[in-house]
């Protein structure tokens, strides 16, 4: 069976984190979604918290510490990313930014990305387009067309919406993969935050 690797890179702060639930589940549909298609994969999931002084010491120095090393060649080497921040001043954390900081420039050219993130309010959404997206643009990833963002009010009654916005962001992440062009959403589907305001 052919085989996929995922790195999942998250930077929530506290233990657990809606970042950390959030890439739990997008991980997971993403391996739903390669499945169905009779491909293995291999999650591998790096908690950014837990590299905070490796990344500050590779800053001050240059050079990443051996552990350090061993993550970034994992997120180098993989077939693709899903990467989640929390949303801190209307963009993705300090700490979000100093791991993609330390990697080569090169390191994500061509590779397709899934962006994430979390916020307190779903006003925060646009974080995914103004912040993430020019972000990883400029490290010449390739970002799939739905970012997931998820409000503190989506892990409740409001889950319906947001598993419809992961389960689209992981087909297109496959689809990625394998150079198709993806399904486009339903329009008469739940909206994402982002058309949440346009209408509100």
């Amino acid at each position: 069976m052919t085989e996929k690797t995922i790195a999942v890179v998250t930077a929530g702060l506290t233990t657990p984190s809606s970042s950390r639930l959030l890439a739990d589940q997008l991980a997971a549909a993403v391996r739903d979604e390669l499945s169905g298609r009779g491909i293995g994969s291999r999650i591998e999931l790096i908690e950014v918290r837990d590299h905070a002084h490796e990344l500050t010491d590779n800053l001050l120095t240059g050079f990443p510490p051996a552990k350090l090393r061993e993550v970034l060649d994992t997120v180098t080497a993989a077939d693709a990313l899903i990467v989640v921040s929390p949303t801190f001043s209307a963009s993705y954390s300090g700490l979000f930014k100093m791991f993609f900081d330390v990697l080569d420039d090169q390191a994500l050219a061509g590779k397709p990305v899934l962006l994430a993130a979390t916020g307190g309010t779903e006003r925060h959404s646009l974080v995914l387009e103004f912040a993430l997206r020019p972000l990883f643009a400029y490290l010449k990833a390739l970002p799939i067309p739905t970012g997931v963002y998820a409000a503190s009010t989506d892990w409740g009654a409001n889950a319906a919406g947001l598993r419809t916005r992961i389960s689209q962001a992981a087909g297109e992440l496959v689809a990625a993969l394998h150079h198709e062009t993806p399904t486009q959403a339903d329009p008469f589907e739940s909206p994402t935050p982002f058309e949440d305001l346009l209408n509100g």
